[in-house]
């Protein structure tokens, strides 16, 4: 599970791109009850997205030549400019070397060996989301790629993850899962499948998908639809786990929802 007790490798950070900031306030406060809270000017536009007071995820407004509308994930490092090495050492690219935010922390963009997109953060005086692992806030990421094991290599040497498999519901294969080194399976935070498994991979590519929580995943789609979003997934239940679906914002950046099985 995710936690807000970063480790090296672990999920600290989600970010928005989006061409209309004024439209996703709307739309994620309208479908997960988001406020929104500037960063300041000096920031240039980036904001937070806040829960009860409590920080989920930061926003920015880009031109959609700039950069596609799109989530991206932050794992955490104690060492940015060590972590871009590695990447770069392990066929991945980095896309924008360890730059500093002040003196909250710095950041680098990078892309694993098949393509997929996310950022690392080294914590200054951010740590990182203040909340996570609930309604309205980051649960769970999936990573969609071509390669399993190489997906799995990559991560591992460049941020120590570790693994263990579950059969795919159906009994069609099996779900890889990864957590920080030594966290063992209370520290799955993510899972990894081939590209074939996803129907949607000849359109959206190698690709990180964020999920986030929901106590009610049918009404989180119900009120998507109804402010632009549209539905690439609907609402699916996986036995023991819970309800998910997945959808577009309404300028195309694509998230999940999930419903744990203790709230269906």
């Amino acid at each position: 599970m995710l936690t807000t007790r970063y480790v090296q490798g672990s999920p600290n950070w989600a970010d928005l791109a989006t061409p209309d900031i004024e439209g996703a306030k709307s739309f994620y406060g309208g479908v997960l009850g988001w406020d929104h809270v500037s960063a300041g000017p000096e920031f240039g536009g980036y904001g937070m997205f806040q829960l009860n007071g409590k920080t989920v995820a930061g926003a920015m407004q880009l031109p959609a030549e700039q950069a596609p509308p799109a989530w991206t994930l932050y794992l955490q490092t104690s060492d940015a400019d060590a972590t871009a090495t590695a990447v770069k050492d392990n066929g991945g690219t980095v896309v924008n070397e360890p730059m500093a935010v002040r003196d909250l922390g710095r950041m680098t963009l990078c892309a694993d060996p098949a393509g997929a997109g996310f950022a690392t953060w080294q914590p200054g005086t951010n740590s990182g989301l203040e909340a996570v692992d609930g309604p309205g806030s980051l649960c769970w990421a999936e990573l969609t790629t071509p390669d399993k094991d190489a997906a799995t290599g990559f991560y591992g040497s460049v941020f120590g993850w570790e693994t263990s498999t579950t059969p795919m519901p159906g009994g069609e294969g099996e779900y890889t899962m990864v957590h920080p080194a030594d966290k063992g399976p209370d520290g799955m935070f993510a899972g990894i499948v081939p590209s074939e498994a996803d129907p949607t991979s000849d359109t959206t590519g190698p690709n990180w998908l964020l999920y986030f929580g929901t106590a009610d995943c049918d009404a989180a789609v119900a009120s998507s639809d109804r402010l632009g979003g549209t539905t690439v997934q609907e609402p699916t239940d996986i036995e023991g786990v819970g309800r998910f679906a997945v959808v577009n914002d309404p300028y195309g950046a694509r998230l999940a929802f999930m419903q744990g099985a203790q709230d269906a």
